[in-house]
């Protein structure tokens, strides 16, 4: 399709296909240019453009009106269910000896960078490397993040870390 054709089509069609797509969707602009962009990406033109980007149209604004629908609805249940960092040991029903949502709230007290790096580390499983590429700083940077951010968490809940030491008689 040449510029000129498309130019006309757009003069002449998009306010009234935008509020075509309006009755269905919150976003008629989007769909609307993305009825455009199929048409000019079809390897053979339509016999009638004005028809086939009305109905272009409709059914992008009902799929986009079920796919708005569909995530908020998700993000209402998603919102309601809040699931803890932690999970209860099933044979003791406890985690630890510390409450998880204490954890969780220590957790959220921490300085942005550091709780990054902890979570990184320990629930996503990255090494000190990969946590200094995603964040932009050294390998030894992050794991020093990861230190501090034990030690605080460690203070704020009030617990001793246990020491490395291989014979535990020598203590």
């Amino acid at each position: 399709m040449d510029p000129q054709t498309l130019a006309t089509l757009i003069d002449r069609h998009a306010a009234a296909l935008e509020l075509y797509a309006r009755q269905w969707c919150d976003a008629p602009e989007d769909v609307v240019q993305e009825a455009f962009v199929k048409l000019v990406t079809l390897d053979e033109r339509p016999r009638d453009c004005a028809a086939w980007l009305f109905r272009a149209v409709r059914n992008g604004a009902i799929n986009a009106a079920t796919a708005a629908r569909r995530r908020r609805r998700h993000e209402s249940t998603a919102g309601s269910i809040k699931r803890g960092l932690f999970e209860k040991n099933p044979r003791t029903d406890s985690t630890f000896e510390i409450d998880p949502e204490t954890v969780e709230q220590v957790l959220e007290t921490l300085p942005a960078d550091l709780r990054e790096t902890i979570v990184a580390h320990i629930w996503g499983g990255l090494t000190f490397e990969q946590i200094g590429e995603l964040t932009k700083r050294s390998a030894s940077t992050a794991h020093r993040s990861y230190q501090s951010g034990l030690k605080l968490i460690r203070e704020r809940l009030g617990v001793s870390c246990l020491k490395n030491d291989p014979d535990p008689k020598t203590n």
